[in-house]
């Protein structure tokens, strides 16, 4: 069994593999590298078999998303520590070794995210998980460095590892034996958010999930579905909703009613910036959220039979909506420290 086994999920991604992989293999000494692919329709299976004949290549039969997908080829990786990482990231130097500490000295960490930067614009955090995760009161997600659409330049002002909510999905060191304890990735997810829910539901069980601030990597983001998709936007809110109904304990449908008028805030915005496409994936989500609610009340069942620790660190006591969009808290740095569970 391999110890560290770096598995990048792929779907029509040459072009990214292309212009990644090089890198990844030339940083990640000591690691298996698995490219698993997703049904591809493109040439990437071609690709790797003529540029990079050594890599280990797992076809999945269907795409069933980012979710499935993982789910589908991890059932064939035997290590200790799975790393998912995306096509459309450059990793560098020294960026396994520090995560992997992290997991090796405290065994109630179950997964660690690395500082997720720009490609594009490297001295600045990139939206996917910039600098570790957290939810507001009504489970809303944001991030160290990143708030909403409103991204921090790195000044090192987040340079000290420690425990968060949630770690992103782009590049996320978890446990395997974890990994498969808690059965992966919820494949209703699809994509989207989906390790949000996994992360809670480790921290549920009495994990930790961890930032690491000495390791970093650079993310293109949006590489498989743009950020100003309608297909994004639709995926974000529905699943939110999910994860919400499945994972929280307390009185579910006070808080229901209060993501109602949350959301709809959020598409009278759309309507207003005359983003009609956008406004029609929020209704959508809601939509297909209440045609499939008896399912995840199902597994909310499952979830609220769970003894493990009380859910604190990573939590923000008071709204990131109405704090970003009503007062101006554009930054994680304009938050008192306070309002956070410790």
């Amino acid at each position: 069994m391999d110890k560290i086994a770096v598995v990048i999920l792929n779907y029509n991604g040459r072009a990214f593999l292309e212009q990644f992989l090089p890198t990844v293999i030339a940083h990640s000494a000591g690691a298996k590298i698995i490219v698993a692919d997703n049904a591809s329709t493109d040439d990437s299976l071609s690709f790797l078999n003529n540029k990079f004949p050594a890599i280990t290549v797992i076809v999945n039969q269907s795409n069933g998303g980012f979710a499935k997908g993982y789910n589908d080829a991890l059932k064939k990786v035997e290590a200790e520590y799975y790393v998912l990482l995306n096509s459309d990231i450059e990793v560098t130097e020294n960026w396994i070794q520090p995560c992997i500490q992290l997991l090796e000295n405290d065994s109630r960490i179950a997964a660690v995210q690395p500082k997720i930067l720009s490609f594009h614009k490297k001295s600045y955090f990139e939206h996917a998980g910039a600098a570790g995760g957290y939810l507001d009161k009504d489970f809303y997600p944001f991030c160290q460095g990143r708030i909403f659409e409103s991204t921090e330049e790195d000044k090192g002002q987040y340079n000290v590892s420690h425990e968060i909510f949630w770690a992103t999905g782009a590049c996320l060191f978890i446990r395997a034996e974890k990994y498969h304890e808690i059965g992966g990735l919820d494949e209703d997810f699809f994509a989207h958010m989906e390790e949000i829910d996994l992360c809670w539901r480790l921290k549920a069980r009495g994990n930790k999930i961890y930032y690491c601030a000495d390791a970093h990597i650079y993310h293109v983001g949006g590489g498989t579905l743009s950020y100003q998709n309608p297909r994004k936007t639709y995926l974000n809110f529905r699943n939110s909703l999910y994860m919400l109904t499945k994972n929280y304990d307390g009185i579910l449908l006070f808080k229901l009613f209060k993501r109602l008028i949350l959301d709809g805030m959020a598409a009278s915005l759309f309507l207003v910036k005359f983003q009609f496409r956008h406004f029609a994936a929020v209704f959508n989500a809601h939509i297909t959220y209440y045609k499939n609610l008896t399912l995840f009340l199902k597994k909310r069942k499952v979830e609220k039979q769970i003894k493990g620790s009380p859910l604190r660190i990573g939590l923000y006591r008071k709204s990131i909506v109405f704090g970003h969009f009503l007062f101006g808290k554009k930054t994680f740095g304009d938050l008192d420290k306070k309002d956070f569970k410790a």
